[in-house]
């Protein structure tokens, strides 16, 4: 049996779910497979009181509507220079005005007024002059910031938009392949066995299904080519360290090279009185960080990450990742947490040892141990260069009691040769968001939706206003 669209959309992420927004209204028949649950039964064992992670099917703070960022601290970067690479793709001013149309439709349905860091001031370029002193490049860019909680009720009211618009949504609803012939996309197949029929279909898996986008590039013969992965650590300080940069910026976007390797670090993800959390990555923990909309911690967390490259004959950095993610697994049982004085002390970090330190953890499921054990030497010397580095520009950043959290691994996906509307060589399959390789955050990635949506309108000869 078979069911047919006009569009079949694989995965409820933002790619996904902008992609649909863009077909509102068309008449096109559209309907989206996500594998996790609808955002109102998206709920984490671990955050409703369990002792650790259940490793549940299909994790719901990584999957389901919404996608991974349903939970995340819901950051809209509004600028072209992060977030991704869809400029090379669309091009630089297609992508600057597809940026408030993005930031336009999350404020419709609810994301606050206030941007971070959008106004140049006096008090931030003389950041900006500081963090050169101390060896750092910090980047300004304008942050609406939406915030876990608010995240989920604006997802919320998208899905309820866009089912009362016609779109169908079928949550658990992993779908096996995609189905191709005589050089032209079909449709799809579920691991249920139901072959869903479409005349276009975007896969939009996000970076959960970068391993099964992977494997359906090589069946079809698509062309791959790897990004870097970034590894590092969470890292967890009182709020009031960092409140001279969170107060202006709200996100400190910091870039350092390390002097030992000349190896590219940065932070990321930066979430002033927020909350560090576990992921579940296909079986693998590793860890992420939260600023709640509407309730505060005394902690800022942040992640430092190393980039790294690969060349031949090695080309699967997404396995190099989860290979230094499931070391720590394999030795905390989870994620590992550690005193940055007892990394430099060269000594695991103990329960005694962390009932003594200042800063108190907001993952208490952590396991206290040794990163030494995990981390290659120079992930490790780069970690510990800009953490000094950053001393610098917020004191207090590089204190024995700062908590490290171990492993965060952005799974950036192998980038799918793509044309400039994000097409595969199969006629009609489009690929959008993290999942492709192209974007890596909310805001691009809804972005490249929209572009994958225009071209199909425009194929399918319809009219939007």
């Amino acid at each position: 049996m078979h069911v047919t669209y006009d569009v079949v959309i694989v995965g409820a992420g933002p790619a996904g779910i902008f992609t649909a927004m863009r077909l509102a209204g068309t008449g096109l028949k559209t309907v989206i497979l996500e594998k996790g649950n609808p955002i109102g039964k998206r709920r984490c064992p671990m955050q409703e009181g369990r002792p650790s992670c259940a490793r549940c099917p299909s994790c719901s703070v990584t999957s389901g509507w919404g996608g991974a960022g349903a939970f995340s601290d819901g950051k809209l970067t509004l600028t072209t220079e992060v977030g991704g690479s869809l400029e090379q793709y669309v091009g630089d001013e297609d992508l600057k005005a597809l940026i408030p149309a993005v930031d336009g439709i999350y404020r419709r349905f609810g994301a606050p007024d206030k941007v971070y860091g959008g106004d140049s001031t006096e008090e931030m370029q003389e950041m900006v002059e500081r963090a050169e002193r101390n060896h750092l490049k910090l980047v300004p860019v304008p942050i609406r910031h939406i915030g876990t909680g608010r995240s989920a009720e604006i997802l919320e009211r998208m899905y309820e938009f866009l089912t009362g618009d016609g779109v169908e949504v079928r949550t658990g609803c992993p779908v096996d392949s995609v189905l191709v012939e005589d050089g032209r996309v079909t449709g799809v197949a579920t691991a249920a066995g139901e072959a869903i029929r479409g005349r276009y279909v975007v896969i939009a898996p996000g970076r959960e299904g970068s391993e099964w986008l992977r494997r359906e590039a090589g069946r079809l013969g698509l062309r791959l080519k790897a990004n870097p992965v970034d590894i590092g650590v969470r890292v967890e300080v009182p709020a009031s360290i960092l409140e001279n940069l969170t107060r202006i910026f709200y996100e400190s976007k910091l870039i350092y090279y390390s002097k030992a390797f000349d190896d590219k670090v940065r932070t990321f993800c930066m979430n002033p009185y927020g909350q560090v959390v576990v992921e579940n990555n296909d079986g693998v923990l590793t860890v992420n960080g939260h600023t709640h909309a509407y309730h505060r911690t005394r902690n800022t967390n942040f992640a430092v990450l190393v980039s790294k490259n690969f060349t031949e004959p090695f080309d699967n950095p997404i396995a190099y990742g989860r290979y230094i993610a499931s070391l720590a697994n394999l030795l905390g049982g989870g994620v590992i947490v550690q005193r940055l004085g007892d990394l430099l002390a060269g000594q695991r970090s103990n329960p005694d040892r962390m009932a003594k330190c200042l800063t108190t953890p907001t993952l208490k499921e952590a396991t206290p141990g040794d990163l030494s054990l995990v981390f290659p030497y120079r992930h490790l010397v780069s970690i510990v260069e800009i953490l000094k580095a950053l001393d610098g520009l917020a004191p207090g950043v590089f204190s024995r009691y700062t908590l490290l959290y171990g492993v965060e691994v952005k799974f950036y996906s192998s980038r799918l040769e793509l044309g400039p509307d994000l097409e595969t060589r199969i006629e009609n399959l489009f690929a959008a968001g993290d999942g492709a390789g192209v974007t890596r955050g909310l805001v691009q990635a809804s972005a490249s939706g929209l572009v994958v949506a225009r071209e199909i309108v425009r194929r399918a000869g319809q009219n939007i206003s």
